[in-house]
């Protein structure tokens, strides 16, 4: 059994560009910064890691590898994230549990937690606010979990946080790593944190932009949806049993792994990223919502964004309820849960 410590719950576009300091939406100013962009290679966390590791000793900023292993409830071959995380892992990273640092009184799977949750999370991992985050997914995944991670942070303004592209990577290179159970760490005081609704849209705005659709002077965006085609347009089955299949009317389809390069599961280049979003008729100049199952591959798509440079970062948001929550609360016969016709 992993310790508590290590498992509690466990714009411009370059929005996500930093310097020397690193500035959030919030406007909240951190110190020195080990990395230029949000997305990191295992090279740069490797070396910085050299530079500021995460000793529990040290009074300066840290470098925190933060694992967010997560597999789908359908998972062919039964796998946990806690059981990806003892096998590799990087050396000294905690683990962030997605499945229980959340809002415990939703009946939705991965809504945001409270800032009170998230700060007792944040502590019982050791983690302090002037710490450097990095979030990494399984080797097996590539790139998956991780960003709702990172958004997650960020949402709650942590000053400093950044997402590995990626650990699969990071093996392949020979870069350290350890498994079995991992050592305790010293528990920390997070503050608590405000919440930047900004980064958010709820189920009430969705359906009000939903209902509206298509109907004369309604505001346009644009809706992203992660998950693969065949559960989009309906013909394939939800993984979560009962869950009706579909689409927001006037979504768009963006399976998430298109963003994403085939063999090592890496993020794309940020123009081939951009020629994906154009490919996908995504008008830049609209608000753009990422949305998926259960709010988690959003992130990918709204990571994505970011570092294409694509669209108003202002206009940016992540439906955090996602199809899970939709498909619970509104009616196919109202109109609201939309199926390509075959």
């Amino acid at each position: 059994m992993a310790t508590m410590a290590t498992r509690f719950g466990a714009s411009s576009a370059r929005l996500f560009r930093t310097n020397m300091t690193s500035t959030t939406r919030a406007g909240q100013q951190a110190r020195h910064v080990s990395f230029s962009s949000y997305l990191v290679t295992p090279t740069q966390l490797n070396e910085a890691l050299k530079k500021n590791p995460p000793t529990k000793i040290s009074t300066s900023p840290r470098v925190i590898p933060l694992c967010a292993a997560w597999f789908m409830p359908n998972d062919p071959e039964g796998r946990k994230g806690i059981d990806s995380f003892r096998q590799s892992r990087i050396p000294q990273a905690r683990f962030f549990d997605l499945d229980a640092v959340k809002d415990n009184d939703s009946p939705y799977p991965h809504m945001l937690p409270t800032c009170e949750t998230f700060a007792e999370a944040m502590s019982e991992l050791g983690i302090r606010r002037d710490d450097e985050v990095v979030v990494y997914d399984t080797a097996e995944l590539g790139i998956f979990s991780a960003p709702r991670v990172g958004w997650t942070l960020r949402v709650f303004g942590h000053p400093n946080v950044h997402i590995l592209n990626n650990y699969r990577l990071w093996t392949r290179e020979g870069l350290p790593t350890e498994s079995g159970e991992p050592a305790p760490v010293e528990k920390s005081r997070y503050p608590v944190p405000t919440y930047d609704s900004k980064m958010v849209i709820a189920f009430h705005e969705m359906k009000e932009l939903a209902s509206d659709y298509g109907k004369e002077g309604a505001e346009e965006v644009e809706i992203l949806d992660a998950r693969s085609y065949g559960r989009w347009a309906g013909t394939d089955p939800e993984p979560r049993p009962g869950l009706s299949s579909g689409h927001v009317p006037g979504s768009k389809s963006l399976a998430f792994q298109q963003l994403l390069d085939p063999e090592t599961m890496t993020y794309l280049p940020a123009e081939q990223l951009k020629k994906v979003f154009e490919d996908h008729k995504v008008d830049p100049s609209r608000s753009i919502i990422s949305s998926c199952g259960t709010g988690v591959t959003a992130t990918v798509i709204e990571t994505a964004l970011g570092e294409a440079d694509y669209g108003n970062p202002n206009l940016r948001r992540v439906y955090d309820g996602s199809w899970t929550e939709w498909a619970q609360r509104v009616k196919e016969s109202d109109g609201l849960i939309k199926k390509v016709k075959s």
